[in-house]
């Protein structure tokens, strides 16, 4: 396993530290990583993405979807009375599962559905006004001078 060291990017910049922890986070979950449940992970629209799980067996009720500290969470638990049944053959795994996925900013959930085995998680990234980029407009530095000096309050 390869390890890298951080102290360069926090000795030249003030702010990172969140994508640092966060590259450090994956880079130490590949070694282990559970598998169990299988999902993907598309993107559907330039700000839109939509996360699918496969629940086969779980019933909604059975299913939790939360936004909690910028990381998705999607967990699952069986109810009892499914642990009463007796089989001859399991073959589809039914085990209580937690699965985290790491938000980026401005990144929100807006809606889940179980349908035909599968949860759907749609996710939409919403950039706030003043992080969009807008135009100045360019006028003239005889503009500028007209225009009263601002004056500060004492």
């Amino acid at each position: 396993m390869q390890t890298l060291d951080f102290a360069p990017l926090y000795r030249a910049t003030v702010g990172y530290d969140r994508i640092a922890d966060l590259m450090d986070r994956v880079l130490s979950a590949d070694v282990g990583t559970p598998t169990y449940p299988p999902y993907n992970i598309e993107k559907t629209a330039e700000d839109a993405y939509r996360i699918s799980i496969a629940v086969a067996g779980f019933s909604p009720d059975e299913l939790a979807v939360e936004v909690k500290d910028g990381a998705l969470l999607v967990s699952a638990r069986r109810s009892a009375e499914a642990a009463e049944k007796t089989y001859l053959h399991r073959g589809i795994a039914t085990r209580a599962f937690e699965r985290r996925f790491a938000l980026a900013d401005h990144v929100r959930v807006t809606g889940a559905a179980h349908e035909n085995g599968m949860l759907h998680i749609d996710l939409v990234r919403e950039t706030p006004e003043a992080l969009k980029p807008r135009r100045i407009e360019i006028g003239r530095s005889s503009d500028l001078q007209a225009k009263p000096a601002l004056t500060q309050a004492a």
